[in-house]
């Protein structure tokens, strides 16, 4: 297979235009011919799915949650990019493209990377409009902040809360149109598998959770805004609910899974405190703005941190990376925390975190100032901790949280099955091999607002004529089919081992061996140890309750067999590309300094896996990188 990225000709800064320009349309009219199914109510499936619906199709919106408002973008915190240069401190939208391709690595490509940064100054007016509440200076303009990895402020802010605010502006033009009747939202559904017809996607197998009946549901094209599966760590950022079946049935039925090794690692989380935990908090990438880094100088330090002098401190981020200092980037960022930890600088009852120290710039700016930025931040560590940050350190430790790869799309934001688009985290596109904070937004708000809805309809032109698509095709009886074997073989097993056991234990495992860092001899251990811990999971899981009623023991179960296959092709990806990039840091690949080492000569490409099957090793299929606007360098920060 030959991939097609269908990038449009022209100097960089003019192709989004030029494609616009020459995109095919549908008229009002025809427009109420066409279904289109939207998967997934965050920022990327709400902004697309109101896009759509504010158009005039015929719109179905599907979530698992009790309500859009709680999909797992209210978890985003920091903020979102824009490339306003409201600072005049020389930002711009090429600036942009390089700190976002730079962040990667350079294993983006230049195309979609540039029209992210293009799109980005649209964004914010866009927010403003459906009132959502940025930081603003006295004089009532916008204001902003630094994050990771750049040397400007162009991050716009809500306090510690952007992530839910952009998502009530979403949420309440997505509602707008439920109630023009332009979209039907079915909350608590999840989606179990894709249908595709004669080559095309066609619609979707549905699970009721609150009845368990499954259901069909047609479309003349079908929209995965579904998110990332960082929980396959288990600990990690994200929601208990968060998951990634919904793109990797996908992937079983043709769709292929790009770069699924590259998952980012949070450098400022909550450290773990005990086995009882099932997830991890996130602390704001924004907070690095005014608090410094730094672990004890000496080994075994029992002493309380503000009791530590200075002269005692090793502040590791601004002496190895002086340029950058304490916003260095979140894969460089991760790893030297990482590195103090594992060599016996940890602090905290389990030696596992870091210190992040605000001292100094309360002194400097006053209590009120950092309350006024960070507030609920604060509020929200003491809740959880009982420490005040106010007056000490917190404490903060890497956590799985991003995912970088995702089903592999086009320009057109299209998989390889036509008909079928992934919106934000669900594909791979813009973030390369490393995201930059406050893109993450980004990405999902414009993919959602302001490029799907002309590659839709560009693809949906072509299905004026083909008239609705029926659920009574044998293919949707025979997806249903499959989905409800696996749901009566799930409930059947009668083991004696919980879903969690073995989620937790699949999550050590890839942690330990294609998390922070990987080598080639673990990566070959984990993929033997995934597929006896799923053999063993389809003999000795134990899924209590029925098939035919609530029971989110079996929504668990589906999600972790899945698992099982994502864990098993991540280490295939990390395993085949010798060398460091990013988030991917293979030990035999780096500096003599411990920096990652990368490979331009022989993995100048994204990696993109076809499924062959149960138990059958997946095919690579190769997208090669073009840098035509700056080629790429060694990659540092210091």
């Amino acid at each position: 297979m030959i991939l097609n990225s269908k990038i449009p000709e022209g100097p960089l800064e003019e192709k989004w235009e030029n494609y616009k320009k020459t995109a095919k349309l549908v008229n009002p009219a025809n427009r109420k011919k066409l279904d289109v199914i939207v998967v997934g109510t965050g920022l990327a499936g709400s902004s697309i799915a109101a896009s759509l619906g504010e158009m005039g199709y015929n719109v179905k919106s599907f979530c698992f949650q009790d309500s859009p408002r709680r999909a797992h973008s209210v978890a985003a915190q920091g903020g979102v990019n824009a490339a306003k240069n409201y600072k005049n401190d020389g930002d711009s939208i090429y600036r942009m493209f390089v700190d976002t391709l730079k962040g990667g690595d350079f294993r983006a490509r230049e195309a979609n990377v540039y029209r992210m940064a293009e799109c980005s100054l649209n964004l914010i007016d866009q927010a403003v409009a459906q009132g959502v509440p940025f930081g603003r200076e006295y004089g009532g303009y916008l204001n902003n902040r630094s994050f990771g990895g750049v040397q400007v402020s162009r991050t716009f802010y809500a306090r510690g809360q952007t992530g839910q605010q952009l998502l009530l502006g979403a949420y309440q033009a997505l509602m707008r149109q439920v109630g023009k009747k332009t979209v039907q939202l079915y909350s608590r559904h999840e989606m179990l598998d894709l249908v595709v017809i004669e080559g095309k996607a066609r619609g979707i197998i549905v699970r009721n959770l609150d009845t368990g009946k499954i259901e069909r549901h047609a479309a003349h094209a079908v929209i995965l805004a579904t998110g990332g599966y960082g929980k396959i760590y288990y600990l990690s950022t994200l929601a208990m609910g968060c998951n990634g079946s919904a793109i990797w049935r996908a992937h079983k039925k043709g769709a292929l899974m790009a770069s699924p090794s590259w998952i980012q690692v949070h450098p400022t989380s909550l450290p773990q405190s005990g086995d009882y935990q099932s997830k991890l908090t996130l602390m704001s990438e924004s907070l690095r703005n005014d608090g410094r880094i730094w672990v004890p100088l000496h080994k075994e330090e029992n002493r309380q941190p503000n009791d530590i002098p200075e002269n005692e401190r090793d502040y590791y981020l601004e002496r190895r990376y002086p340029a950058f200092g304490n916003l260095a980037p979140r894969d460089i960022s991760s790893r030297a925390a990482k590195e103090r930890i594992d060599a016996g600088f940890g602090i905290g009852p389990l030696k596992n975190a870091v210190y992040l120290d605000f001292s100094k710039v309360i002194k400097e700016q006053g209590k009120e100032k950092i309350k006024e930025k960070y507030g609920n931040l604060f509020d929200m560590y003491l809740k959880i901790t009982g420490y005040n940050a106010y007056e000490e350190p917190m404490m903060i430790s890497p956590s799985a949280h991003f995912s970088m790869g995702g089903l592999w799309v086009d320009y057109e934001l299209m998989t390889t099955i036509p008909g079928l688009f992934a919106l934000g985290e669900a594909n791979f596109a813009d973030h390369g091999a490393n995201r930059l904070g406050a893109n993450s937004l980004l990405q999902a708000s414009v993919d959602g607002y302001f490029i799907a809805p002309y590659t839709i309809a560009n693809y949906l032109s072509n299905e004026i004529h083909t008239g609705k698509i029926s659920t009574e095709h044998p293919e949707f009886e025979k997806a249903e089919h499959i989905v409800k074997e696996q749901i009566n073989h799930l409930i059947n097993i009668k083991g004696t081992k919980t879903v969690d056991y073995y989620h937790k234990t699949l999550g050590q495992l890839l942690y330990d061996y294609c998390g922070l860092a990987r080598n080639e001899k673990g990566l070959q251990y984990a993929i033997q140890e995934i597929r006896k811990l799923k053999k063993e999971f389809y003999n000795g899981v134990k899924v209590s309750g029925h098939e035919d009623t609530m029971n989110t023991e079996l929504e668990k179960a589906g999600r972790v067999a899945d698992y099982f296959e994502i864990g098993e092709l991540m280490c295939y990806d990390a395993l085949t590309r010798n060398e460091s990039c990013g988030a991917h840091f293979r030990e035999e690949f780096q500096t003599p300094d411990g920096e990652a080492l990368r490979n331009d000569s022989e993995f100048q490409f994204i990696s993109a896996w076809a499924w062959t099957g149960e138990n059958n090793d997946p095919q690579l299929i190769k997208e090669p990188l073009i840098f035509e606007e700056i080629q790429p360098t060694v990659r540092s920060y210091k």
